[in-house]
């Protein structure tokens, strides 16, 4: 069995999905302004420049500390009622061609993101697609968030959970694919035989350039209920298609 996986922020949609929450969790009085402006900025540094491990990691920190003592019931109704008008707006049509593409052809399909599961996992139901891996948050006995991480989906840890998910459920991770925009993802791409860079920093440009992985550029938004009124039908399918192709014979002629 064959396997897609998305990374979620500026791949599958167009800005950090915790920063598209904030005025949200703003307006319910989860979060202060001067938090929210704190990650607008952050995000525009984000999309301009990346991150690394260390800038990813403070951002870790923030949150947790942001986020103790927030009710999880609390969240994760807040997302299931807003998720359509703030995030679904913000996905690319070619990260959706991609993804019907794949799972035309029998592909699991799996989001593989930093993000919390409250958001993460709700977004895949909408796309309809295998499921997510996300981090965790630990959660005590009274169903508050405690300020620490369960579980963190970041660097080598996207690249361990999907070769324990490829085990449990007999994937070919050789066979896979998997799409990401950034240096920190690096191995996630390498844990599959079929990598994409997507819109990537310049770090994983080069890392691209080197290993010889495609690159795809993703510039236009639309809602998931209109996909079926995509004006890129096909073009990106093909253009994975060829490239694997292509990979594929680089590879055995080195070999």
């Amino acid at each position: 069995m064959r396997a897609a996986f998305f990374d979620l922020d500026k791949t599958v949609i167009a800005k950090s999905s915790l920063v598209a929450f904030g005025p949200e969790f703003n307006a319910r009085g989860l979060l202060r302004r001067r938090t929210l402006i704190w990650g607008v900025l952050s995000q525009m540094l984000f999309m301009r420049f990346g991150a690394d491990d260390d800038k990813l990691t403070q951002i870790r920190e923030s949150v947790l500390k942001v986020t103790k003592g927030w009710d999880h019931d609390e969240v994760r109704l807040l997302v299931a009622e807003t998720i359509n008008d703030v995030i679904e707006p913000l996905i690319y049509a070619e990260a959706l061609e991609l993804i019907d593409h794949h799972l035309g052809e029998g592909d699991e399909v799996w989001l593989v993101s930093m993000s919390p599961s409250e958001i993460v996992e709700p977004f895949a139901e909408l796309l309809g697609i295998t499921g997510a891996i996300s981090s965790r948050a630990k959660i005590d006995e009274n169903g508050k968030f405690t300020g620490e991480m369960e579980f963190f989906a970041q660097g080598e840890n996207k690249a361990v959970a999907m070769r324990e998910l490829a085990a449990e459920r007999g994937i070919d991770l050789e066979s896979s694919f998997a799409y990401s925009d950034s240096e920190t993802d690096i191995p996630m791409l390498q844990a599959v035989g079929h990598a994409f860079a997507v819109n990537p920093d310049r770090a994983l440009a080069k890392m691209a350039h080197d290993s010889q992985w495609a690159i795809l550029s993703f510039s236009h938004p639309v809602r998931a209920h209109d996909r079926s009124r995509s004006h890129t039908p096909f073009f990106i399918s093909a253009l994975v298609i060829g490239a694997v192709a292509v990979l594929g014979r680089s590879r055995l002629r080195r070999a």
